[in-house]
């Protein structure tokens, strides 16, 4: 009887050390604050917009209209002389023939790609934060911001109000119920960022307005426990071992 004790003991004790394998990388952190995105052109992603049944279509244009525009920046990033930087923000121009819970999205494709082929920014990492400078002209709208997990679920995360006036950086919260990691190798699942999606509430002038976002920054935990083999986990050891037949 107390033989069969001490095996159960010894049994709780392994899995309790194994657990506290599992978390280790929850427990050491290494926290970097990394540019996902500058919308000074040299990322690799033009970014494009979509909009609800009322976006105003002309001869010509269909909103929202979505382009980088040079020589707008944060003052509060960048100061007033950025050095001879060529800096660049993006600009969305909307435009809707009614009021009401009208949305535009504005999403990334790959550089050169059309409005019909997005793609998603890879969030290195465990993601604790995400920010954008976000340029306000006080109109009664708000904004949402989603990601994917490795899982393939789509996550909205509330990025509250953007009625102020000028530039202001709006930060949120990565939520703990987004997985970002799995018991099984590899562990760490990082996120992708999907797109941005501004609201305007029912009141809200919509019949013309402008908005800019820059400097699209995550804080994230870059840490991973070292182990034999860990290698064999990274995307480019599996290539070289399988070829493209994954």
């Amino acid at each position: 009887m107390k033989h069969r004790g001490f095996k159960i003991v010894c049994c709780m004790m392994i899995a309790f050390l194994a657990m506290a394998l599992v978390s280790a990388d929850d427990q050491t952190t290494s926290l970097e604050s990394i540019i996902l995105e500058s919308f000074d052109g040299d990322s690799g992603y033009d970014w494009k917009g979509d909009a609800s049944r009322y976006a105003t279509k002309t001869e010509d244009t269909q909103f929202p209209v979505v382009k980088t525009v040079d020589g707008v920046w944060p003052n509060s990033v960048f100061g007033t002389n950025p050095g001879g930087k060529d800096l660049k923000s993006l600009g969305i121009w909307g435009r809707f023939d009614r009021q009401g819970y009208n949305w535009m999205d504005v999403y990334p494709v790959a550089a050169g790609g059309d409005a019909s082929d997005p793609t998603e920014i890879p969030i290195p990492g465990k993601a604790k934060t995400l920010d954008l400078w976000v340029w306000g002209a006080n109109m009664d709208f708000y904004m949402e911001l989603y990601v994917r997990d490795y899982q393939g679920i789509i996550h909205k995360i509330d990025m509250g109000s953007i009625r102020h006036v000028g530039w202001k950086n709006i930060k949120v919260t990565i939520p703990a119920t987004i997985p970002q990691s799995k018991q099984t190798l590899p562990r760490l699942a990082g996120l992708t960022f999907v797109k941005f999606r501004v609201w305007t509430e029912p009141m809200a002038p919509v019949d013309n307005f402008y908005v800019y976002f820059d400097q699209f920054r995550v804080l994230t935990d870059t840490f991973e426990s070292s182990y034999d083999g860990n290698e064999l986990t990274t995307p480019d050891r599996i290539q070289q071992i399988w070829g493209d037949n994954q």
